[in-house]
This record gives structure tokens, C-alpha cells and sequence, in this order.
């Protein structure tokens, strides 16, 4: 998740007087007496998903202006207009069928579907009248007030059924928004020629790591698939969550269209021993970051970026077809949002303050140093060219390249 940048409008937030959560502390302490040192993929599993005290969990705002970081879709509308057009593609790619589901997974506030829906309305009607929508979260109360927002925005035609998820859709747009980062992840540090694991103990009632070997042999593994070989003393995240997560993603779909959005790098980028010698793993709270994960447990977001290359590799495991993979900024540009721009520039209607507050949003969104360099990856199920050949790699969606890092 992005920080926020730019001038600050309100007091710096007292990051001391967020706490943390001392029933989830209690809990993971207690796991650890029984059990002995855990992975960090089983704190954050923890940290952010327990069912009942999780980050994710709770009633609390996690993006957006009045959370923790600021994505995309709560920066402006524009996003989710300009993203519009892929969707808009895929179902004409797949033969304008008369059911279409956009499900997005980890749906936030719902700002990305509102403004993706806006834009169908107003752009493509005929899509908007077969189009529905449904909203993925752990928590059913996230759900309902995305439902809500959804009715609310005048689109409650088309929600889903309140019948709860759906397990398996003929034609979808399945999105996800900075969600990869998320998923638990392991730690590993060199040790000469030893892999070893970053496991997560307990002293004197705080958390502390403790190196063990690693919990299973698919994290060396991961690494000589990738041929990455760490430097001594190198720390790196390696997320073995992401073939289950995309199994499930693939399971639920007749044919369509994948779109991942996150920051991240291919493989041997991302396991840079100079650049990222300490690894990646980051926490955010109020919009600010910092590299301490065991402060603030259960209310300050955990992230590790994305491995661009484990991911491609697993949508071929999971039976997807890797469409391609750009940068954010390309894929907006490409998707026209420049044109987009000048339009709102040239209407009356815009006031100063709308502009202005659209183009720092935009630079946000573009700038190869901040939101511009997140990776789009794409995968696809039985999506024909425009040109009706059963060929699912060329020519690739709206916005993206072919097979490109």
C-alpha cells in the first residue's frame, strides 16, 4: 500500500496511543508457549486475519484517507474509470455474453467498483445492463457496506444476489487491487551456505526472532526455481500462499480475465542482494511506514512485496494463460487515461479544486517513484483474440503487452 504523500492537512496522529490489540497479542503468545517459535507467515496469518481480532477483521477503516494507506481507487475515481476500458475489452473479447460478473476480491470500501460501474454506465450501457457485481471479503460486514455504497451509487441492479459468494461463474473480470501483498509470507536469511528461517519467539512477554531451519523444503525450493541464490546475511520473504490463493481465484471461473495490481518485482529484482538486503517486509499505520512488525499487532497493516515471477509461474500451475505484465503507469496510459484528463480539463463544470485535486492524484498514480511502478499481471481462461482465433496471448488485453516484465 502506498503512503500518503504531500502536505499534511491534519495534526500528526500520536502512533503510540494506537496500541495494540491485547487479546490477539495474548493469543499468539499463548500459540507460541504450546506450540514454539512460529513462521511469520503464521503471525501474519494472525496479525491480519484472525477471525475474531485480525487487522483485516475489524469494523475499523484500513484504506483510505482516514486509515492506514492510500490505494489507487481512494485517491480518485479516475482509476477505476480509466480501468473501466480492460473490463469493458474482456467482455467483448469473450463475445458479449449476457452474464458477466466483475468480482473483485478484497473490495475495500467499494471505490473501485463504483467508479468502474460509473464509468460502464455512462461509457458502455450495454455492458452496464448485463454487468454484476460482487464483492469478496473475509468479514460479511465489509461486505454489506460495500453493498451498501454500491445502492447507495444507484447500482444496486447490479449486485449479486445476497446469497453469499458465489463458487463458480461462466464469463468474469476478477480484480484485485493491492491484496498480494498481503497474504502471509515466510522470512528466510542467509547463513553461509545454510538457508535458515526467520521464525517469530517470545522473551520476557515481546515478540523476537529466532532463525530455525525453514518449515519446509518448497522455500529453498522456491528460490533455485527462481535462480536466486541469497548473499550472506541477506534477508528475503519468500509467500508460498500464492499458489492455494490463485487455485481459488481459477477454481471459481469458467473463462475470463485476472487482474492483479500490487508492488512488486520479478524475482531477480526483487531479491537484489544490494537493494534489498534487509528484504521487504514493511508495516504501515496512519499513513506513515516502518519496518517494525511486532508493534501495534493487530492494527497496522503488514506488507512484503510481490514476487512478479512466482506469481506468473503460478498462474500456469493454477491452468491460467499469462496474458502480460506492464507497470501500472503504462497500463493507465495505455488505457487513455491522459484522454480522460483533458476531458474533465476542458469541462465547465470542473472547478480549480477539482482539478487540481485530480492531477495530484494522477501524478500519484503515474509517477514511476510511487504508485506508477506497481506490476499488472494478468491472466486469462478461454478469452479469444479480437479476431475470434481461440489464441489467448495475442493480442493481449486492453492496456497490457504480451508476456512482457
Amino acid at each position: 500500500m502506498e503512503v500518503t504523500p504531500g502536505i499534511r492537512r491534519e495534526p500528526e496522529p500520536d502512533l503510540e496511543a494506537v496500541g495494540e490489540d491485547e487479546a490477539l497479542v495474548e493469543r499468539i503468545h499463548a500459540e507460541i508457549e504450546h506450540d514454539g517459535p512460529i513462521t511469520f507467515a503464521r503471525f501474519m496469518e494472525l496479525a491480519l486475519y484472525d477471525p475474531e481480532r485480525g487487522y483485516y477483521r475489524t469494523a475499523a477503516d484500513r484504506p483510505g484517507r482516514r486509515g492506514d494507506f492510500l490505494t489507487a481507487p481512494e485517491a480518485h475515481p479516475i482509476f477505476g474509470a480509466t480501468l473501466s476500458r480492460a473490463v469493458a475489452d474482456a467482455w467483448d473479447r469473450l463475445g458479449r455474453p449476457s452474464t458477466y460478473v466483475l468480482r473483485e476480491i478484497g473490495a475495500g470500501t467499494g471505490s473501485l467498483a463504483v467508479a468502474v460501474l460509473d464509468a460502464l454506465a455512462a461509457e458502455r450501457p450495454d455492458l452496464a445492463r448485463v454487468i454484476r457485481y460482487e464483492p469478496v471479503e473475509l468479514d460479511p460486514a465489509r461486505v454489506e457496506r460495500v453493498r451498501a455504497r454500491l445502492e447507495a451509487a444507484g447500482h444496486g441492479q447490479r449486485l449479486m444476489p445476497e446469497h453469499g459468494h458465489v463458487a463458480s461463474v461462466a464469463n468474469a473480470f476478477v480484480m484485485a487491487n493491492e491484496l498480494l501483498d498481503a497474504l502471509p509470507t515466510h522470512r528466510l536469511v542467509q547463513r553461509g551456505d545454510a538457508l535458515r528461517e526467520v521464525l517469530v519467539g517470545a522473551d520476557e512477554g515481546t515478540f523476537i526472532d529466532v532463525e530455525g531451519d525453514p518449515a519446509t523444503p518448497a522455500l529453498a525450493a522456491r528460490l533455485v526455481e527462481e535462480g536466486v541464490r541469497l548473499a550472506n546475511g541477506q534477508r528475503a520473504e519468500v509467500c508460498l500462499a500464492l499458489d492455494g490463493w490463485l487455485a481459488g481465484v481459477a477454481s471459481g471461473m469458467e473463462r475470463g480475465v485476472v487482474l492483479m495490481i500490487d508492488y512488486g518485482y520479478p524475482a531477480t529484482e526483487l531479491y537484489d542482494p544490494v537493494r534489498r538486503r534487509d528484504g521487504t517486509l514493511r508495516a504501515y499505520l496512519r499513513h506513515r511506514v516502518h519496518d517494525d512488525p511486532y508493534r501495534h499487532v493487530g492494527r497496522q497493516d503488514l506488507t512484503a512485496h510481490v514476487d512478479v515471477t512466482a506469481v506468473e509461474a503460478a498462474l500456469l500451475r493454477v491452468g491460467l494463460d499469462h496474458l502480460g505484465t506492464t507497470t501500472q503507469s503504462d497500463m493507465l496510459v495505455a488505457l487513455g487515461i491522459e484522454d480522460r484528463l483533458r476531458a474533465v480539463q476542458s469541462d465547465p463544470a470542473t472547478t480549480i479544486e477539482a482539478y487540481l485535486e485530480l492531477r495530484s492524484a494522477l501524478v500519484r498514480m503515474l509517477d514511476p517513484a510511487a504508485m506508477g511502478r506497481f506490476r499488472v499481471i494478468a491472466g486469462a481462461r478461454g478469452l479469444p483474440s479480437r479476431h475470434g482465433h481461440p489464441t489467448p496471448i495475442e493480442p493481449p488485453l486492453a492496456g497490457l503487452p504480451a508476456r512482457t516484465t
